[in-house]
């Protein structure tokens, strides 16, 4: 499974966020139920957490990280493979999804987990991820809207919150096409 694969670098980062010492790291054996707790929470219902476990189940995770303050988890981010669908060759994620405690929200650890997750993704050799998302928050990591790029999302959503950031300078240069998630995402 690639989350256990990358166990070998579990501290990405540590940095100090709020009043407490939050560290982002890798998931590890043994975290799933608090992922769980922190996407139930985070989003209001079981749909995302039950595409983490769905994705975690069928080896689908390629990045999947907490962030851990003192003992406990208080966020989650995930990435999944993401198909161009005419450049199937290119090496792309999509981020989804991200959540952070609501208590402990606003306190950039959602921005530390985006970071975190975007700089390993790149480590990986990923040439480009995209996100479905607030587009007042993902601009501040360089994603822009994905239709700049002549890229659009196989589902049907507004052109601002649908992303595009390339990992690798250049990668999405004369690429355009429909971007497909992982089958997972639409049994959810």
């Amino acid at each position: 499974m690639a989350v256990r694969a990358a166990v070998a670098i579990t501290r990405i980062s540590v940095s100090r966020i709020g009043r407490s010492m939050t560290s982002v790291r890798l998931e590890e054996d043994g975290d799933a139920a608090a992922i769980r707790q922190v996407n139930v929470a985070a989003f209001g219902g079981t749909l995302e957490a039950d595409l983490v476990d769905l994705l975690r189940d069928r080896g689908k995770l390629l990045v999947s990280m907490v962030a851990q303050s003192d003992s406990a988890i208080v966020g989650h981010i995930a990435f999944s493979r993401v198909v161009i669908e005419s450049h199937a060759g290119l090496r792309g994620v999509g981020l989804a999804p991200m959540g952070v405690l609501p208590p402990m929200q606003r306190h950039g650890i959602g921005s530390a987990l985006v970071q975190a997750g975007l700089d390993r993704c790149g480590r990986l050799q990923y040439e480009f991820a995209v996100v479905l998302g607030h587009a007042a928050f993902y601009p501040r990591f360089g994603f822009v809207p994905a239709g700049r790029f002549a890229l659009r999302c196989a589902w049907d959503v507004p052109d601002d919150v649908f992303m595009a950031l390339e990992l690798r300078s250049g990668a999405l240069a004369g690429v355009a096409g429909v971007v497909a998630y992982e089958p997972e995402f639409s049994v959810t």
